[in-house]
Formats: structure tokens, sequence, C-alpha cells
């Protein structure tokens, strides 16, 4: 019987070393803070991986796998399936949670180079979505599940004359639960007024 925190293999996973970082209680909680509500808190835990690639020219690749709870709809009545509002609130979550990790452990570049005051000071405010695509393969419901995150692609743009620095992120999401429901997704995501980093941190971070 398959573990249920093991994603469904669609894809093969990046090759190379790995290492895993277990859920952090008191990050996860601080993280979810801004979420007032504890009814909107469904992030309950969540496993960071950082997969080195084979060559060093490669980078390192993020990903977590997360565990959900979901008591009830936050804003309408029971569904009775997992719908595309909590897929954007869980989404967002993990991408929280998985941003302030690589800070804090200081996984990979740019983030490496950040400070938690920097991640802190730029988590609502600063993280915006610019391309967001759910797909719904099988009907989830939505009570207890897992996802998993993996950022795809991280770069660094500096600013110039004519654009504000930015930090882009592609990155790659799906959930699942025991009963043989999941869906997908592409979101890419702008950070806006990223501190400064090293030069040689965003030469790696354009590599990755």
């Amino acid at each position: 019987m398959t573990d249920a925190m093991t994603p469904p293999q669609e894809a093969p996973a990046p090759e190379g070393a790995r290492t895993s970082f277990p859920n952090d209680p008191d990050l996860l909680s601080r993280v979810l803070r801004p979420y007032r509500s504890k009814d909107t808190r469904y992030l309950k835990s969540a496993v960071l991986t950082v997969t080195a690639a084979e060559d060093q020219a490669g980078g390192s690749r993020l990903s977590a796998v997360c565990e959900f709870e979901i008591p009830e709809s936050c804003y309408i009545d029971d569904t009775g399936h997992f719908n595309s509002v909590e897929f954007n609130i869980c989404y967002n979550q993990m991408l929280y949670y998985g941003v302030a990790k690589a800070v804090q452990e200081k996984l990979v570049p740019p983030f490496s180079g950040w400070t938690m005051d920097d991640y802190w000071n730029r988590q609502l405010a600063n993280f915006l979505i610019t391309d967001f695509r759910s797909t719904f393969k099988r009907s989830m419901r939505g009570r207890v599940f897992h996802g998993e995150i993996e950022f795809a692609d991280i770069v660094e743009w500096e600013g110039s004359d004519i654009r504000d620095p930015l930090l882009a992120l592609r990155t790659l999401c799906r959930y699942w639960d025991e009963y043989g429901g999941g869906c997908h997704g592409e979101v890419r995501i702008a950070i806006t007024d990223p501190p400064p980093v090293p030069r040689a941190l965003l030469t790696t971070a354009a590599e990755v």
C-alpha cells in the first residue's frame, strides 16, 4: 500500500542528492499568523526537500510535501469537494512556508542571502501571483489530503533605469487524497522589492 505522504508518480523526480527538513511547527505557526481565523490555516505540516543537480551548474531544486486539513469551508456552505478557492489558499500556504524555510536554512540562492526579517517584511505585500493555472482531474473530498509544491525556476532580475528589481518564480503544485482524487497546477510568482544579495548568488540563482 502506498504511503499517503508519497505523491502519485506522474513524472520522474529530479536526480541528485537530497536533504529533507522535517516540519517546523514554530515556523509554520508564524507563517500562518496572517490568517486571522484558525479555520483558514489549512496547512498542518510540510517536509521541505532540496535536491542537488547532478552537475554543479544545474543548481538545486526545492520541493515540499504537505499535509492539509479543511474542517469546513471558510466562505461557502460545504460543496462536498475541494474547489478552486481552497486550491489557491493551500497553494499560498505551501509557497509561504517553502520560501520561509529556504530563507531560514539558507538553502538556495537568492533566498540564502535573505534574513528572516527580509522574508517577514515581504510575505504579504510583495508576493504577487502573475499567472495561475489549475486542472482538476478527479474530484477530491477536500477534508484531509496532501499536496506538493516544486520550485521549478527561480530567477533574479536586477533593477535598471526602467525596471525595478524583481524575483520571478515558476512553481508546480498538486494535491491528492486517499480516495484517488487529484488536481495540479502551475503558478508564476513575482516578488517585488527583493533585498539586495551578493552578485555571486545572483549568478547562481539565474542558473537554477
